[in-house]
């Protein structure tokens, strides 16, 4: 850019700063503004559209149009040329505006008389507030230049937003973060909580824009930069041994070694704004860019240049994670994404977790679910929206956050909390009394498991035992391997815990690495289809090492007493055999080098692929138990990813071919007398779990928070005659019997 431009830029960014300083009303500054901007880029039109809701933008200031315009003219996302630059996030660029697709007249602002048009997005941090738009009557594009220097505009203008310069009386001038805002997940963890917002990584402010002396902000600039490369070398020296991050420090290395990353930053400063400022406006457009890459590896690259931006602003602006704020007494915590460590770090103190990325499957859910803390996945701008103390009501149940919720909003949220709590009480009662169905059929109830944080809920909820303990937890919430003392030490406090709650029996499951649980110091795998990939069992059989390691620990904290383990993801009968045959030497092992063994050892499987159902009887005669894996199988059985959201809902538990599917599992291990079980989140819901009971599903494994709600429905409950329902409905060739099981539930009462 030649210096006069450059001169010019600065010129208009400190024009905007003393604007910013002006005791003047939020129209007022506006309205400076565009005559300002108009004036410096000898454009006749200067306007800018902010958003009032979600989907409508509307003229807040301009100057050139008709100022009875203002707050007047309104269009939807993607309405006109302005629509579409918000909708899309892209500058829109023509010397012809009437004749370009989607243009829309609009004859209140009489702006027909002018043919080009420049429209620029206002966003923050992937977050776009609205658009700001130059026009001339003078038919001509606008050169790239031009285009930079309005977007710097745009960049300052969003920070301003942010800062509350805009306050006016129109709902698109009203103050950020202080309307009441619901947003619309996913759900990772049932459950309805409410409190006020904790902060993983409180939001770095910048408040000084604009600088009048680029050479300096070039130097804190060059410094700050040179910081980070020393703290990005340390963390990798660190890591050498520990692989925990090797990845993501070298991609981090990489983005601070990047010339055209600092290139870009540093014309930012030469056109008049500060460092600050020119990091948030690259790492704004990292994640405009991320919201538009659909490729995974892209996107984790562009997420990486992101968070190094941040880390940059913390060292220029000196804002630490540590802000001297305190957490509330009723936190919840919102975080874009949180590993499982740092999770356990907060452990049971959090009323409720929402996160803005995540799945069904991360390792955050995995935790939240062993600490029944309430999570919502995929919330949309939480981070953005959020601030620290802010009051939030979160419904895991739907998958919906309200943030600053109205009162009718809590009365509501609230009637729902106290009838929970009153059913909580109701299920207290029952808690020792056993599931026997109104048809005098039996039905075992067990706790999974995963921490030592949920061996309390053996007793308090009324579990039979834990059907599952998820060995891969104690892997996956370390920076490095566990030693086989550290698992001994964790193994014999479930046993002892099992065994102080009434001698109940605990199910360890082998370790269920690959796929959706990647260890931290493992390196991943490149697989296009992981959830069908080299996972669990397939690990543990071509890397036996590990594997040996943990049966050897789960031998040794049994002291001699009982063991029962079962192995995942077992596809066919000869990785059993050769997984049986690994429990064998190192049980021979053990005695070898004089442990004692237990008195007795038994050994299953889970069952999560359709193959294993038609395996030969000689397997189902040697196994001793099997546990259905209903997660898995299910979306196996149907060829949906859970972990996808588009297809993980489209198919039904209940769905009449998935149901018979486990009813002739049911009946082939009825016939050689083999113990069966189902565990997965079908098991607790109540309706699923009693059309599974009434199928021969006679043990159940769920979250603790489940047992109460589904003994209760199963107590109260026929079985027999639902089962009657359930084969009416097959007859009659529906495609799920939920509505025929609904609608004999409410004839029921």
């Amino acid at each position: 850019m030649p210096d006069g431009t450059e001169s010019e830029s600065r010129k208009l960014l400190g024009r905007l700063r003393d604007t910013m300083a002006e005791d003047a009303a939020g129209q007022a500054r506006l309205d400076k503004i565009m005559h300002l901007t108009a004036d410096s880029m000898g454009s006749e039109v200067c306007s800018i559209y902010l958003f009032r809701d979600e989907d409508t933008l509307e003229l807040c200031a301009t100057e050139g149009l008709k100022k009875e315009a203002v707050h007047q003219t309104r269009m939807r996302m993607g309405e006109g040329l302005v629509g579409r630059v918000a909708r899309s996030g892209k500058v829109v660029n023509t010397a012809d505006a009437p004749s370009e697709r989607g243009f829309r007249y609009m004859p209140e602002t009489g702006e027909e008389i002018y043919s080009s048009f420049l429209g620029v997005p206002i966003q923050r941090l992937g977050e776009t507030l609205g658009v700001l738009v130059v026009q001339t009557k003078q038919k001509r594009e606008f050169t790239s230049d031009e285009v930079y220097a309005l977007e710097v505009v745009a960049m300052v203008l969003a920070e301003m937003t942010e800062l509350g310069a805009f306050v006016g009386d129109t709902a698109a001038l009203s103050a950020r973060h202080t309307q009441p805002t619901m947003l619309r997940g996913g759900t990772g963890q049932e459950g309805t909580t409410e409190g006020h917002v904790w902060l993983h990584e409180p939001r770095v402010m910048v408040t000084n824009l604009v600088a009048d002396d680029p050479e300096r902000e070039l130097e804190r600039l060059a410094t700050a930069i040179e910081q980070l490369r020393v703290s990005v070398d340390e963390l990798l020296a660190g890591a050498v041994e520990d692989a925990e991050q090797l990845e993501v420090l070298e991609a981090y290395r990489m983005f601070a070694n990047s010339k055209g990353w600092r290139r870009r930053m540093e014309e930012d400063i030469s056109r008049g704004l500060s460092a600050e400022a020119a990091v948030e406006k690259e790492q704004s457009a990292a994640r405009a860019r991320m919201s538009q890459v659909a490729d995974n590896y892209l996107r984790e690259r562009l997420h990486d240049l992101d968070d190094l931006s941040n880390r940059l602003l913390r060292i220029l602006t000196g804002q630490g994670k540590d802000t001297g704020a305190s957490m509330p007494a009723d936190p919840i915590l919102v975080a874009r994404n949180i590993g499982p460590g740092e999770l356990l770090d907060y452990g049971r103190q959090l009323r409720g977790i929402v996160l803005e990325e995540g799945s069904v499957g991360s390792h955050a859910a995995v935790v939240a679910r062993a600490l029944a803390i309430p999570l919502v996945i995929n919330a949309p701008r939480i981070t953005t929206e959020a601030l620290n103390g802010d009051h939030i009501m979160v419904d895991g149940d739907q998958g919906v956050v309200h943030l600053r919720p109205d009162d009718t909003v809590v009365t509501a949220f609230r009637d729902k909390i106290a009838m929970q709590a009153e059913a909580q009480e109701r299920y207290a009662s029952i808690r020792q009394k056993p599931a026997v169905s109104l048809c005098g059929k039996r039905i075992s109830l067990y706790m999974n498991a995963g921490l030592l944080a949920d061996l309390p809920s053996l007793e308090n909820s009324g579990a039979e035992g834990v059907g599952l303990f998820r060995t891969e937890l104690q892997f996956l919430v370390r920076n490095k391997m566990p030693s086989r003392t550290e698992l001994v030490a964790v193994y014999k406090r479930v046993i002892e815990a099992a065994e102080a709650a009434g001698g109940k029996p605990v199910i360890f499951r082998t370790l269920d690495i690959g796929s959706d649980k990647v260890l931290p110091y493992m390196k991943p795998t490149d697989e296009p289809n992981p959830a069908l990939g080299w996972r669990a069992i397939r690990v543990g059989l071509d890397r036996p090492g590990v594997m040996r390691m943990q049966l050897q620990a789960l031998l040794r904290a049994s002291e001699g007493r009982p063991l029962t383990l079962m192995f995942p993801f077992v596809a066919q009968w000869e990785e059993f055999r050769a997984a049986r045959a690994e429990v064998d030497k190192a049980i021979a092992t053990e005695r070898k080098l004089g442990h004692v063994v237990p008195e007795k050892i038994s050994v299953g499987t889970m069952l999560e692929t359709p193959s294993l159902a038609y395996a030969s009887n000689k397997f189902f005669e040697e196994v001793e138990f099997v546990s259905i894996g209903g997660n898995d199988l299910k979306q196996f059985f149907f060829a949906a990813d859970r972990e996808n959201e588009r297809v993980r809902r489209r198919y039904d538990t209940l769905n009449v071919s998935f149901l018979t599917f486990l009813e002739q599992i049911v009946q082939r291990c009825s016939a050689t007398g083999t113990p069966l079980s189902f565990c997965g989140e079908d098991a607790g819901r109540p309706i699923e779990a009693i059309c599974l009971a009434a199928i021969g599903l006679h043990r159940l494994s769920m979250r603790p928070a489940s047992i109460g709600p589904v003994k209760s429905l199963i107590m109260r409950t026929d079985l027999d005659a639902l089962y009657d329902v359930i084969c009416d409905a097959r007859e009659r060739g529906e495609q799920s019997v939920r509505g025929a099981v609904m609608e004999y539930m409410r004839w029921q009462g």
